[in-house]
């Protein structure tokens, strides 16, 4: 979900609610104790220079019952955050708290912003050498006419 996305999901809610993987929502009283940019300048283990940049939100389970994050200070935190560290339309990632700093990508469906699990994955799999995974067939779908059948000469 890119920053443009959730502006127009928060004009249009009443209340907030983040929901996890799990399909648990974060405690209603949480606060986004921070909006901002991170840039990423890295080489891959095939010898390229990658440059990515993310929106990234800081979610954080307060213990103060009395100070809900509604839609309206949310939209004036992005709106300022964009004016103050210049920040474009990028992809938004999202860290919250589970048994460490767990990340996530952000999805919407109408009601909850969805925390979306994020993977790992070799970007030069075309240097590095790992095999791609092979197309596996169950053999006792195959047609007749296709399988090898002892004393046919096909093997």
């Amino acid at each position: 979900m890119k920053l443009s996305e959730i502006k127009t999901a928060l004009h249009a809610l009443e209340t907030i609610a983040f929901e996890l993987p799990d399909g648990s929502l974060v405690p209603s009283h949480f606060h986004v104790t921070e909006v901002g940019k991170i840039t990423k300048h890295f080489i891959d283990c095939g010898g390229t220079v990658r440059h990515e940049e993310v929106v990234n939100f800081q979610l954080w389970n307060a213990n103060d019952y009395n100070h809900r994050l509604h839609p309206e200070k949310l939209s004036k935190i992005i709106a300022l955050s964009e004016s103050v560290l210049g920040i474009e339309d990028l992809e938004i990632e999202v860290e919250y708290q589970g048994q460490t700093i767990e990340k996530f990508g952000l999805d919407f469906d109408g009601k909850h912003f969805l925390l979306t699990s994020k993977q790992t994955d070799c970007l030069a799999r075309d240097k590095c050498s790992i095999p791609s995974q092979k197309t596996k067939l169950n053999l006792a779908e195959l047609q007749s006419g296709s399988a090898c059948t002892p004393g046919g000469g096909c093997c």
